[in-house]
């Protein structure tokens, strides 16, 4: 969805469920940009959400539902802001990856 059409998107609702800070359960999810044991990157209908933890793994990913499920030792979750992170995604991935 392109992010104009995705601005214009009102009343979104988006759920996180943290069970026990080892399942994370993710709705409105568009895409997973990346992730390794340690960082998921997913966008969302509400923004780019970084989850941080330990031996982190996609348990599952449902297009049709929207909906992912990671486990692991989740330490952080945090939003950013879509514009901030189209300027500096690149650089943040380009750390993760060098």
């Amino acid at each position: 969805m392109p992010m104009e059409d995705r601005k214009n998107v009102t009343n979104v609702i988006q759920n996180l469920v943290l069970e026990n800070r080892e399942k994370l359960s993710i709705s409105g999810v568009l895409d997973v940009l990346s992730f390794d044991d340690q960082v998921v990157i997913v966008e969302t209908e509400l923004g780019l959400l970084t989850i941080k933890g330990e031996d982190l793994r996609i348990n599952k990913l449902s297009i049709d539902t929207s909906e992912v499920i990671v486990e692991g030792e989740i330490y952080n979750l945090a939003y950013s802001e879509e514009n901030a992170d189209k300027k500096s995604s690149g650089g943040f991935l380009g750390k993760i990856f060098k």
